[in-house]
């Protein structure tokens, strides 16, 4: 393997590692609203970062690792599901805004990425449990994601913006 594929897999671990240790973390915070699924996703900025200063596969892969590796260190494969579902949308949504926005604007991408988010849960579980009057609960859910996400968009700018930070990490 030539030194740079085996810088940017240890890049990429890297921000994996990263991720997971957010969203670990962030599982130890008592829930803000009393409602399953709702947390602030703080793990997105990794992935918000990812995808815009290395790129959409690259993005992809830290998400899907974090998802997968989250899923088998807090012991809850049942969340895999809402999790893969929800993330597949955030990444779909961020993927396509990166195309459109600038470096001063990735917050619109925490933004929507959010909101796709909670869309695609909400979808996995009308899915799983068999009934549409979940819902009722989606237009909470867009608030709430708005909210966090304009918070995980805007970490996220602020690091894609320092390019000091990310020359030192991609040494």
């Amino acid at each position: 393997m030539n030194t740079t594929k085996t810088r940017k897999l240890t890049t990429l671990g890297l921000l994996t590692a990263i991720a997971l240790t957010i969203f670990m973390l962030e599982a130890q915070i008592p829930a803000i609203v009393p409602l399953p699924g709702v947390k602030p996703g703080l793990a997105n900025i990794v992935t918000v970062f990812t995808v815009f200063v290395l790129g959409p596969k690259e993005g992809i892969g830290v998400l899907f690792a974090r998802i997968f590796l989250g899923a088998v260190f807090a012991g809850n494969f049942s969340t895999i599901f809402y999790s893969a579902a929800g993330g597949a949308c955030a990444i779909l949504v961020t993927i396509a805004l990166r195309r459109i926005l600038k470096r001063s604007q990735l917050w619109v991408a925490g933004c929507f990425g959010a909101i796709a988010h909670s869309v695609g849960q909400m979808a996995m579980a009308m899915l799983l449990l068999g009934t549409p009057s979940v819902i009722v609960y989606l237009p909470v859910m867009i608030i709430i994601s708005i909210i966090t996400g304009l918070f995980t968009g805007l970490c996220a700018q602020f690091l894609v913006n320092r390019g000091n930070l990310w020359k030192t990490i991609s040494k």
